[in-house]
């Protein structure tokens, strides 16, 4: 009973940051779920409060949708995640590999994305074909573990300036890839009982945070939350790898 009361405090902490930020929500909670209820249990129901997340955002701020980049990114993201969804069936059985690749992943990127942003070098452009990579890379990541928001917002944030754009922009995106990759779970029978009344307990939780973190979005800096994201990503990265 602990470590499913423990899941909902991730679940309910990481969504406030979904919520400001518009992205990190799932790469975040994911290392702790994954240690908690493990992969097979956590990936599908953090993938449906992503699409629970995104489409409130979605809801209230899609005037500020920046049509192109969504279209762009999207597209791109989806030919990535065939190949994330391929990947996931090879490494799910074996939870070692899974632990360690994620959090080699999560650690790189909050590297990354901690230089750029320091450095003021994350809103200079980014050459042509490292866009595609990074989107693609995004994709593949993203249909492993519903987690390919912090390779996207290396290549989102030289594209999107205004902070509502921003969340708003990516949120669109998140929406529309979850659901795919949540129509193919639901079909794929992921969803047994015991996952998905967890499901249902999760999205009452989503909603208090969402709450939250949008009283939160209206006082507080993006570049806050940026900086916090990044310590944390490190921080569940090396908890991953010493697993």
């Amino acid at each position: 009973m602990l470590k499913y009361i423990l899941f909902e405090v991730v679940v309910f902490l990481t969504n406030i940051v979904q919520c400001i930020t518009g992205f990190a929500g799932t790469v975040l909670a994911m290392p702790f779920s994954i240690m908690l209820v493990g992969y097979d249990v956590a990936r599908p129901i953090l993938n449906v409060l992503g699409v629970g997340a995104s489409l409130v955002i979605v809801a209230k701020e899609y005037k500020h949708i920046n049509t192109k980049e969504f279209l762009k990114m999207a597209g791109v993201m989806l030919l990535g995640i065939i190949g994330g969804l391929y990947l996931k069936d090879l490494v799910a059985e074996n939870e070692k590999v899974v632990y360690k690749t994620l959090g080699i992943i999560v650690i790189v990127f909050a590297v990354f994305s901690a230089i750029r942003f320091y450095s003021k070098k994350d809103s200079k452009p980014i050459p042509a074909g490292i866009s595609f990579a990074l989107l693609i890379i995004s994709g593949v990541v993203h249909g492993m573990f519903v987690c390919g928001g912090p390779v996207l917002v290396t290549y989102a944030s030289t594209k999107l300036k205004d902070n509502d754009e921003f969340r708003a922009t990516v949120s669109a995106v998140w929406l529309v890839l979850n659901s795919i990759i949540m129509i193919q779970d639901i079909f794929g029978g992921v969803f047994v009982k015991s996952t998905l009344l967890l499901t249902f307990v999760s999205l009452a939780v989503l909603a208090a945070a969402l709450a939250v973190g949008n009283l939160i979005f209206k006082k507080m800096s993006r570049n806050v939350f940026l900086q916090v994201t990044y310590i944390l990503m490190f921080i569940s990265g090396i908890t991953l790898l010493i697993k």
